[in-house]
């Protein structure tokens, strides 16, 4: 039950850093920027969102105090598993936009990917128990 819970926070967690990220996208897409570069931008300030609701809500029973070695630890965790999520991310938007795709659709594919693979290693090793 409680990792329900918790995926279930992470899932809200994740929409309103995914409406962060995708509404970001959106703007510099239709304002010209190339879909990968709008796509990278969008994808690093959802974690910045991500992060702060994550660290407080989701995790928080298994986060670290504010202002230790451990919490900046967890941080770069943190950082490096978004890192994994962008560069999921830019690959199939990327590789999509190549082949003449959709960005927006490329961008959909990528979001259900990335959630899965930064969930699991926000769960199992950056805030793990």
């Amino acid at each position: 039950m409680r990792g329900e819970v918790t995926w279930l926070r992470y899932l809200l967690a994740s929409i309103i850093a995914l409406l962060t990220d995708t509404g970001l996208f959106m703007l510099l897409f239709h304002m010209g920027m190339a879909a990968v570069m709008a796509s990278a931008i969008g994808y690093c300030t959802g974690i910045a969102v991500h992060w702060l609701i994550s660290s407080r809500t989701v995790f928080a029973e298994n986060a670290a105090a504010r202002g230790t070695g451990q919490r900046n630890a967890q941080k770069a965790l943190f950082v490096g598993s978004a890192l994994v999520g962008l560069a999921i991310t830019m690959a199939i938007v990327g590789a999509a936009d190549m082949a003449g795709f959709d960005p927006r659709l490329a961008k959909l594919a990528a979001i259900i990917v990335s959630f899965q693979a930064t969930y699991m290693l926000r769960r199992h090793v950056v805030f793990r128990a």
